[in-house]
């Protein structure tokens, strides 16, 4: 369970209130140990959803609040009798223990928590790396040893097919490693990012050459330039462009602006995602629809990962007619041109 302290203050001051609302009008009939066993709720409440300050800090409010309503001179912080006096000292200290306790405890279930997280994503990727360096590999090593047997004579056709084998095992290899890579540096915040003014319309066309296939582009050369990283922004078409290929059916790039942002989608007509499960196609090791990345599931969270380093956002909708769209959205360049200008007109 995910944590924080704003969400422990909550917890403890309603259940706080609750139970003063609730008791008060009864302080007369509720003997006081009842009272403030009623009281560590609120105290383990904030424990429990924000950790041991919003605890310690209900557990002095509470005390404040009994000693106030429920304990004669009510209305006053004076305390009659010593039963009562030790009675608010034993509960300060029972609702310390017991907020310390959740709180190790909740600590404890988070910690166990990510750590399954870790390694189920460890044996995800363990599981995907294996498989995707296995056939890769072997492919290589069945092609070069077939071309390295001496009492074989390969025709030419045979030797360009064994070649082309060794090409495409070897590309398949780097494109694991690139974004095994590339995840690496997202999880570790050591992308480097250089945004400049860019061309969208230069960029599209280079990614095009590049992929290849049958693409119809429609960005107009007159679209403003983007605030991005243009080789990162490469990346992320190669992938989405890869990946809208794989998926069947004809691929439209598109371009347009929309206030102050820039946008291209990578639109195909294959088979889609329901609506319901379009923001899982972006997490790691996922593959509803992630056809690039030699099969790990890594292409779109690295499309994404590299959108985002860059300022803007990608997002997946339906096509219309079927299949899937994938938005990048960037910052146009004139516009963060013009905010700059008037930010120095302003401090002049």
């Amino acid at each position: 369970m995910r944590r924080s302290r704003a969400a422990g203050v909550v917890a403890a001051v309603a259940g706080l209130g609750v139970a003063t609302g609730a008791l008060a009008p009864f302080r007369d009939q509720v003997s006081l140990p009842v009272v403030v066993l009623l009281f560590l709720v609120p105290v383990l409440g904030g424990a429990a959803f924000g950790g041991l300050w919003p605890a310690l800090g209900a557990a002095v409010a509470a005390e404040l609040l009994v000693n106030w309503f429920f304990v004669p001179p009510y209305r006053t912080l004076a305390v009659q009798g010593g039963d009562n006096l030790v009675a608010l000292a034993v509960y300060l200290l029972v609702a310390v223990a017991a907020g310390l306790a959740v709180d190790a405890t909740a600590a404890r279930a988070a910690e166990a928590a990510r750590l399954a997280e870790t390694d189920r994503l460890r044996s995800a990727l363990l599981g995907a790396v294996g498989h995707d360096l296995r056939t890769p590999l072997a492919g290589l090593k069945a092609s070069v040893s077939s071309l390295r047997q001496p009492d074989v004579e390969f025709s030419a056709e045979d030797r360009a097919e064994l070649l082309a084998t060794v090409e495409e095992s070897a590309d398949r290899l780097t494109a694991v490693i690139d974004n095994l890579l590339a995840v690496s540096r997202l999880q570790a915040g050591a992308l480097a990012v250089d945004l400049r003014p860019v061309a969208l319309d230069w960029v599209v066309a280079e990614v095009v050459l590049h992929v290849g296939g049958d693409v119809l582009v429609d960005v107009p050369d007159d679209l403003p330039e983007a605030l991005a990283d243009a080789g990162l922004l490469e990346r992320v078409l190669v992938n989405l462009l890869a990946n809208a290929q794989a998926a069947g059916g004809p691929v439209t790039i598109r371009g347009w602006t929309g206030g102050v942002n820039v946008n291209l989608a990578v639109e195909d007509h294959g088979p889609g995602i329901a609506p319901e499960r379009l923001a899982e196609a972006f997490a790691p090791f996922q593959r509803l629809d992630d056809h690039t990345g030699g099969g790990l599931g890594l292409g779109l969270a690295i499309a994404r990962g590299f959108t985002e380093a860059q300022g803007g956002t990608l997002t997946a909708t339906p096509t219309e007619g079927g299949g899937l769209t994938m938005r990048i959205s960037l910052r146009a360049a004139r516009a963060e041109i013009r905010a700059a200008g008037e930010a120095a007109d302003g401090g002049g």
